[in-house]
C-alpha cells in the first residue's frame, strides 16, 4: 500500500496544469523528431538540456518522459510509411510496416503501433512501479557469459529466418559485424579498420548505417526503378483496424511487452534485442507465415510494443541504481548531475516526489501519446499519397539532415553516400539488410562481453557457459541450428508423394478434367498447351 500511496501523490504532482503542458509539450515534441530520420529521443533530450535551466526539476524530468515516449512512437512512424528507421530500436518495425503500406494499410499498420505502444507502455510502467527490486536483483546477478549468450542467439535466430537464403542472411549478417569493428578496439587501443581516416576512430554511428542502408539504399532503389514503371500513387486504404486487424494484434502485444521489460532492464540489454526476438516469435507462431515478409500486423504489433515496454524497463535500473542502459537514460542523468540530485540506489529516499511524479506522468504521457496520435494515423497515411519522386527528395534531404545532426561532421555525410550504395546494392543482389544492422548494433557489444567473460576465466573457453543462463541460452542455440538438419533428415526418410501431373494408369471411371479430358491423359489445364502458354508468359517477363 505504500508504493500505491507514493504513485497516488506522483500522479497529484504530474497532473497540475503546469505539468500537464510540459508532458503535452514533451510528447509533441518527441513525436516530431521521431519522424525526423536519424534525429531520435536521445537527442531531442540532449538539445533541450540548455532550454530547461529555468524549469523546476520535475517539470523538467516530466518533459523528458514524454519526449521519450513520443519519440519512440515518432521513429515507428517513418519505418511505416517511408521504410526510414527514425532510431535503432525501430529498424525491425520497417520490415512489415512497409510493407503494409505499400499495399494501402498504412493506418492499420500505424494504429497497430500507436495502440501497441500504450498497451506496452502502460503494463510496463504497472511492472515499473510493482516490480522494480526484483527485476534490478535479477539484471545485477547476470554476468558477461549470460549477456554474451543472449546476443548470439538474437543473431543466430534473426539471420536464420530472414530472407529466402540462410547463406545470403549470414553474408548479410558479415557485413554488419565488419561494419561494427570500423574504429578503435577499446581493449588493445588499436586502430580497426579506419584505412589512416582519423574521423573512423570513433566508429561508425548506428544512426548513420541505419538511415544510410534504409533510407538512402531505398531512395536509389526506387530512382533505378522510376523509369521502367509508370507512377502510381499508394493507396491509403481504411482508415480503421477491422476486426481480424485487432484479433491478429492482442497476443503480439502481451508477448512484445512480455520481452521488452525486463530486456530493457538488463544494463546491456536496450530495446533492438527484444525487439528482433518478437518479430522471431510472431513469425514462427502466427496462422499467417506466408504475410511475414509481406506486410504481417504482428510483425508491427509485436516488435513496436517490445519497443516501448523497453523502455519503461530501462527507466527501472536508471532510477533505482543509477545505471543507464541506452543514450536517452545516459542524458537524462546527466539531467539529474544538472539539477544537484544524486542518481543511485538512494534517489527513491531522497527525491521521493521527484521520481513518483516521473513515474505518474509516464502514465499520462502514454495516453496523450495515443489520443494525439490514433486520430492522426489516416493523416500519416496520406503522405503516401505524395508522388514518389518528391517524397523520396524530401526523405534524402532529411536524412542528410539527420546525419550531419549526429556529430555535425561533413564526413558523415560521405559516409551516408557509401553506406547508401551498399545498401542499394544488397537490394540488387537480395541480401536482406536487416542482419547488417543486427551486426552493427549487437556486434561491438557481443565482442565486449566476450572479453569480460574470458578475462574472469583467465582465458579458459569454458568460461563462457560458466552461468546456468548462458548454459540454457546455448542449449536453444544449438536447436536453432540443428533444426534445419533435423528437418532435412525426416523428409529424406518419409516417403515422398506422388507428384502432380505425373502419369497415373487410366482406370475405368478416371474422372474427366474440365475439358472432358481423363485425368492423368496430358490434356487440357495441366497438358502440353498449358505448359506451353506457361513458358510464353515467363519469356514475357524476362524481356520486359
Amino acid at each position: 500500500m505504500e508504493t500505491f500511496d507514493l504513485l497516488m501523490q506522483g500522479f497529484s504532482t504530474a497532473a497540475t496544469p503546469l505539468n500537464l503542458l510540459y508532458a503535452f509539450i514533451g510528447v509533441l515534441l518527441g513525436t516530431a523528431v521521431g519522424v525526423l530520420p536519424g534525429i531520435g529521443p536521445a537527442m531531442a533530450v540532449a538539445l533541450l538540456l540548455p532550454v530547461t535551466y529555468g524549469l523546476e526539476a520535475t517539470s523538467a524530468f516530466i518533459m523528458f518522459a514524454g519526449i521519450y515516449y513520443g519519440g519512440m512512437y515518432g521513429g515507428s512512424t517513418t519505418s511505416i510509411l517511408l521504410n526510414t528507421p527514425g532510431e535503432s530500436a525501430t529498424v525491425i518495425t520497417a520490415i512489415e510496416g512497409h510493407k503494409m503500406a505499400k499495399a494501402g494499410r498504412a493506418a492499420q499498420a500505424l494504429a497497430t503501433a500507436a495502440i501497441g505502444s500504450f498497451v506496452a507502455g502502460t503494463i510496463g510502467t504497472v511492472l515499473l512501479v510493482t516490480f522494480t527490486p526484483m527485476v534490478v536483483d535479477f539484471a545485477v546477478s547476470l554476468g558477461a557469459p549470460s549477456y554474451l549468450a543472449i546476443m548470439v542467439l538474437a543473431l543466430l535466430a534473426v539471420t536464420a529466418v530472414l530472407g529466402s537464403s540462410k547463406l545470403r542472411g549470414f553474408a548479410s549478417l558479415g557485413l554488419g559485424l565488419a561494419v561494427g569493428l570500423v574504429g578503435i578496439d577499446h581493449g588493445t587501443g588499436q586502430q580497426r579498420l579506419v584505412f589512416g581516416q582519423p574521423l573512423l576512430a570513433d566508429g561508425l554511428d548506428i544512426v548513420v548505417v541505419a538511415v544510410a542502408i534504409f533510407a538512402v539504399g531505398e531512395a536509389l532503389w526506387i530512382a533505378a526503378h522510376l523509369r521502367r514503371k509508370p507512377l502510381q500513387t499508394i493507396p491509403v486504404g481504411r482508415p480503421w483496424m477491422g476486426r481480424q486487424d485487432w484479433k491478429r494484434s492482442w497476443k503480439p502485444w502481451l508477448r512484445g511487452t512480455a520481452y521488452g521489460y525486463p530486456f530493457g532492464a538488463l544494463p546491456a540489454g536496450g530495446a533492438e534485442v527484444p525487439t528482433f526476438l518478437s518479430y522471431v516469435t510472431e513469425k514462427k507462431l502466427s496462422r499467417h507465415p506466408e504475410e511475414f515478409g509481406h506486410g504481417a500486423i504482428e510483425g508491427v504489433a509485436g516488435p513496436e510494443a517490445a519497443n516501448n515496454a523497453s523502455a519503461a524497463g530501462t527507466l527501472t535500473p536508471m532510477l533505482a541504481l543509477g545505471l543507464p542502459t541506452n543514450a536517452t537514460a545516459a542524458v537524462m542523468l546527466a539531467a539529474f548531475v544538472q539539477y544537484g540530485i544524486q542518481p543511485g540506489p538512494l534517489l527513491f529516499d531522497n527525491e521521493p516526489e521527484l521520481v513518483w511524479a516521473l513515474i505518474a506522468s509516464l502514465f499520462i504521457g502514454n495516453t496523450l501519446l495515443l489520443l494525439i496520435n490514433l486520430p492522426l494515423a489516416p493523416v500519416w497515411a496520406k503522405l503516401l499519397q505524395i508522388p514518389r519522386p518528391y517524397l523520396y527528395a524530401g526523405i534524402l534531404f532529411f536524412a542528410t539532415l539527420g546525419a550531419y545532426a549526429v556529430n555535425l561532421q561533413a564526413f558523415d555525410l560521405v559516409i551516408l553516400l557509401v553506406l547508401g550504395l551498399l545498401g542499394f546494392a544488397m537490394r540488387r543482389y537480395g541480401l536482406p539488410v536487416l542482419p547488417l544492422i543486427i551486426g552493427v548494433i549487437l556486434g561491438p557489444r557481443a565482442e565486449e562481453q566476450l572479453r569480460k567473460a574470458l578475462q574472469l576465466s583467465a582465458g579458459d573457453v569454458s568460461g563462457l557457459w560458466s552461468e546456468p543462463i548462458a548454459v540454457g541460452v546455448y542449449l536453444i542455440v544449438a536447436l536453432v541450428l540443428a533444426w534445419p538438419l533435423v528437418m532435412l533428415a525426416l523428409r529424406k526418410v518419409r516417403p515422398r508423394p506422388a507428384v502432380a501431373g505425373a502419369e497415373v494408369p487410366a482406370r475405368a471411371g478416371a474422372a474427366a478434367n474440365n475439358d472432358g479430358a481423363p485425368a492423368g491423359s496430358g490434356e487440357g489445364p495441366s497438358g502440353p498447351a498449358a505448359r506451353h502458354r506457361a513458358e510464353e508468359i515467363q519469356h514475357e517477363r524476362e524481356t520486359s
